[in-house]
């Protein structure tokens, strides 16, 4: 199991297109899972959410194996479905949160920066965490813990999935017949993360030079 989860965040694109031959139909459980389990639990943040969405649109788009029309809204309410959990779970243990500095690999000042973040861009935080990897992760915990309006969560939530999970699918259901994706897909994957990653490397700088 631990070598399957190894070859998962290595290669997802291998990882799926040897799972498909092997368990066929039983494929879209695991994707479901792997979504859920990314959003919805704070201590599997390393989870590859963007990276498998573009690996299941470019086999969708290659080898019609697995469906997009399917697809898509499966892992929308995957997406959706971790958030609750991950939502009710910060709001349950938010004073256990408070009290205690670290918590496995999380600081206390984690979820403290990231409530501010919150404070300063009111709830499209919501949606741009979504396409910030380990942000997505923890994000819907913190959102639980400093008492975010539920409703509100849960609408912008949903946005957020909805556009995370069909822009990124997409982009692989588009480019999988694209020779030079196939060619280089560990360099398009280390793209996407490049591009995830953005807005905290932009929000770094932006605090930095704001300071001086």
């Amino acid at each position: 199991m631990i070598q399957q989860a190894l070859d998962l965040l290595k290669d997802p694109l291998h990882f799926l297109t040897e799972f498909i031959a092997a368990h066929g139909s039983l494929t879209y459980a695991l994707l479901f899972a792997i979504v859920f389990m990314e959003t919805g639990l704070v201590v599997t943040p390393l989870l590859p959410g963007d990276s498998l969405l573009f690996s299941v649109g470019l086999i969708a788009a290659a080898s019609g194996q697995l469906s997009i029309v399917i697809v898509i809204p499966m892992l929308i309410f995957a997406a959706l479905s971790g958030d609750q959990v991950n939502y009710f779970m910060g709001k349950y243990f938010s004073a256990y949160v408070r009290s205690k500095d670290k918590i496995l690999f999380l600081k206390r000042s984690h979820f403290e920066e990231t409530e501010k973040f919150y404070e300063k861009y009111g709830v499209k935080t919501v949606i741009i965490a979504r396409f910030v990897p380990i942000v997505r992760t923890v994000a819907p915990f913190v959102a639980g813990a400093g008492r975010m309006s539920y409703s509100v969560y849960l609408l912008f939530g949903f946005l957020g999935a909805c556009l995370w999970v069909t822009s990124i699918t997409l982009a692989g259901y588009f480019l999988g017949d694209n020779e030079w994706v196939k060619s280089n897909f560990e360099k398009v994957v280390l793209g996407i993360v490049g591009v995830s990653v953005l807005p905290i490397i932009l929000g770094i700088l932006k605090q930095k030079f704001s300071s001086k």
